[in-house]
């Protein structure tokens, strides 16, 4: 099955996404990725206020099959909880793109984006 990939985020090869927003990036994981844990039954939620560096472990998900780390994809500090997907970890499941975001980071450096994938290099990683 192809999983979505969406055009205008980026994306790591640990499998999380980013929308920036101005000096905000916004992340969750890929369909790829939530299709692989199978249904997600618990999200650890990300601390509110935490400095976090690139590639930091932020928080855990949990599926019936399996554990992953959601690794920050920037250097920041968090700003925003999705409470919605730790009281209900199978929006994820569904709506990983949109509804299913896990948390907001304000960006520290900028720079750290250009070493992010588009869309196209994503889908050339995952091919692999």
């Amino acid at each position: 099955m192809a999983h979505k990939i969406v055009e205008g985020l980026l994306y790591t090869e640990s499998d999380e996404w980013v929308r920036v927003e101005g000096e905000i990036a916004i992340v969750g994981i890929t369909d790829y990725a939530q299709d692989k844990l199978g249904d997600i039954v618990y999200i650890e939620e990300a601390v509110q206020g935490n400095k976090v560096v690139k590639e930091d472990k932020v928080a855990t998900i949990e599926s019936v099959k399996a554990a992953s780390d959601i690794n920050a994809p920037v250097s920041g500090e968090i700003v925003e909880v999705n409470k919605s997907v730790v009281k209900d970890p199978a929006i994820v499941n569904n709506d990983p793109y949109s509804k299913g975001w896990l948390f907001k980071i304000k960006i520290d450096n900028t720079e750290e984006i250009k070493d992010l994938l588009n869309a196209k290099g994503y889908e050339e990683y995952r091919k692999e």
